[in-house]
């Protein structure tokens, strides 16, 4: 290398590390800017899979704890919340593996039970732990329903399985049983608003049916299809939903990838470029975009995208770029850790700390400021020793425990609530130190969530474009005892985010 090469390299190198010294001694500050709004915020969810079947058979005192964990938007006499005040709780609507015992090539703790019986009759008392969670999750003040199948009922398909067993990449659903199909998804939902006083804004057909994994059991349930066939499902069913007078809109198509709306991936074309295929006018035999009684979203799951980090923000933007060309939204409707997320360990054993919860926290950021995400859900409500429970379940002794990555996921959905309008905001943007979105409810209130990823602590100041001074209420999650959602006082304008922290700036 030539003498002044290498200088050039060494000042720039300096430079840098000038920089860097000096935004991580610096006060930073964020910006609102109230006339840049982006997309409106319908809610955040999670699932009951497979948990709240057993779950919700346990003794009352535990069911009211989760339920306050999960659901609530009280706080105790000292301010602090009691729950995260999730906006929109996932309802898994059962195949009927269950019946089956081990027959059902599925494992036991995920079988499902389901309302319909062989004889066309219908069973209500049925999906009772489930049942029970929905109905907890309606006195706390949940506003949103959603139901998703993982497959039809056993009795449609084509092998007599809840899972693909054995199959190509096609719907595991007989021919002649589409229609049936329709019928028993509106029909479930009708007796579930008779019975238990649920309605359901949402229905979600399929799920994963792009996935490469091909739902080979023993495992869960489960069935792909192609393009083709979830919009022949989708129109029957909004079809069906109508002619028995319920307003639910129908979901498509919960992909396993972000990759797969985009193109191809580790599948073949009849399961990829979902969004041009579902959403193009020109895609005549499949374009949903103009069905009554079907939601103009794609929902997906952020699964095996979130590494490597600049990655993650790259493939959010073109998906949303794509989704605007088509005039669709985005709901990010399932996520847990899976063995590619190296930086935390992959998925094995749960994890109660702030290594998990800021790493979700980061997704949420990417998935919301790049995305454009109008929803974003978790995948497990409460699961047991692996990252994809919210809250950690003990079989033995019916116990649970609650965890960062809960608290951390309130600091987004107990103060962001359903219609609230995110907001650009300027300032620093380091997915290894200070990310900050900001968003509007419709009472007038400003929500920014400050993520702190970094080993440091960060003066900072919290602003509205055009207000001179703003005041703010501060609720922190990090891993210091006590910090779960914490109320940690007010502040004007300034103050301190602590290493490895999680900050909701509530304006006054």
């Amino acid at each position: 290398m030539k003498p002044l090469k290498t200088l050039l390299v060494l000042q720039l190198m300096l430079s840098a590390v000038v920089t860097a010294d000096a935004q991580s001694s610096g006060e930073v500050t964020f910006t609102i800017h109230p006339d840049r709004p982006c997309q409106t915020i319908r809610h955040f969810g999670a699932s009951d899979a497979w948990s709240m079947q057993q779950v919700g058979l346990w003794e009352e005192a535990t069911q009211q704890q989760i339920a306050d964990w999960l659901f609530s938007m009280e706080s105790d006499p000292s301010g602090r919340p009691r729950g995260i005040g999730l906006s929109l709780w996932r309802f898994n609507l059962g195949a009927g593996s269950a019946s089956q015992g081990d027959s059902a090539h599925i494992n036991p703790s995920t079988r499902t039970e389901c309302f319909l019986k062989e004889d066309g009759s219908y069973d209500f008392s049925l999906q009772a732990g489930q049942r029970r969670f929905l109905r907890l999750a309606k006195e706390r003040g949940v506003p949103h329903f959603l139901a998703f199948l993982n497959s039809p009922p056993v009795w449609f398909t084509k092998n007599g399985l809840a899972t693909n067993t054995g199959r190509d990449g096609t719907f595991n659903l007989r021919e002649e049983c589409y229609a049936p199909f329709a019928r028993f998804m509106a029909t479930a939902l009708k007796g579930l608003e008779e019975h238990d006083g649920i309605h359901f804004d949402y229905l979600s057909p399929v799920n994963e049916p792009d996935g490469h994994w091909n739902w080979q059991g023993p495992k869960q349930e489960g069935t792909p299809a192609t393009n083709r066939e979830t919009a022949r499902l989708a129109r029957l069913t909004a079809e069906e939903l109508a002619r028995q007078g319920l307003d639910t809109r129908v979901t498509v198509n919960e992909s396993s990838d972000l990759r797969c709306l985009l193109a191809t991936h580790m599948t073949s074309w009849e399961r990829g470029y979902t969004i041009r295929t579902l959403f193009s006018p020109d895609s005549t035999d499949t374009f949903l975009g103009a069905t009554p009684g079907v939601l103009p979203a794609i929902l997906a799951h952020s699964y095996w995208t979130n590494t490597p980090v600049p990655y993650m923000r790259e493939i959010r933007e073109q998906l949303r770029d794509t989704l605007r060309r088509y005039g669709a939204a985005y709901w990010q409707s399932e996520l847990c850790i899976m063995q590619n997320d190296e930086e935390i360990g992959g998925g094995a054993h749960f994890d109660f700390t702030m290594r998990t919860a800021l790493y979700v926290a980061r997704v949420m950021h990417h998935d919301l400021k790049y995305a454009d995400a109008e929803s974003w859900s978790w995948w497990r409500a409460c699961g047991g020793d692996y990252k994809d429970g919210l809250v950690r379940i003990y079989q033995r002794g019916q116990r649970a425990r609650d965890s960062k990555l809960l608290w951390a996921m309130g600091n987004y959905s107990r103060f962001i609530r359903p219609g609230a309008v995110r907001h650009e905001l300027s300032g620093e943007e380091d997915p290894y130190g200070l990310m900050a979105t900001a968003y509007r409810n419709g009472d007038g209130r400003w929500v920014v969530v400050a993520i702190n990823y970094g080993d440091s602590a960060r003066p900072v100041k919290v602003g509205v474009e055009g207000s001179r001074h703003s005041k703010w209420s501060l609720y922190r999650t990090s891993d210091d005892e006590g910090d779960n959602l914490a109320p940690v006082g007010t502040c004007r304008d300034a103050t301190t985010l602590p290493p490895r922290s999680i900050t909701t700036f509530v304006g006054e």
